[in-house]
């Protein structure tokens, strides 16, 4: 009779804990349609999460939004065959994927003004 019982409120106290993560998580995409979050969310899905953001590239690459194209360049052959001297493969990864992310948002640019 007891573990009939301690079965009955197992089974309740899970059926209500479901429900209320049914609900809560219902509550967190309404608010982060509100807030704009869920579009971030799905643009990050898309591009995919291993992909370096420009913030990230050019953190990497010691270089701001006013660098020239010609100093990133000079900046990346710098580290990369600093990296290659030193034989740092991952370091040297994470400066080749950064140039190629930063070349994505050059060209980008150029399109969008041709001038």
């Amino acid at each position: 009779m007891a573990a009939r019982i301690l079965a009955n409120l197992i089974v309740m106290g899970s059926g209500i804990m479901i429900r209320a993560f049914a609900q809560a998580y219902r509550q967190a995409l309404a608010n982060a349609s509100k807030t704009g979050a869920a579009q971030e969310a799905v643009e990050t899905i898309k591009r995919g999460s291993k992909m370096m953001t420009e913030a990230e590239a050019r953190q990497i690459l010691g270089v701001t939004e006013n660098t020239p194209w010609e100093e990133i360049v000079k900046r990346y052959d710098k580290l990369f065959e600093r990296n290659t001297q030193s034989g740092s493969f991952y370091l040297q990864s994470k400066v080749v994927r950064a140039k190629e992310c930063l070349e994505s948002v050059e060209k980008l640019k150029q399109q969008q003004n041709p001038s």
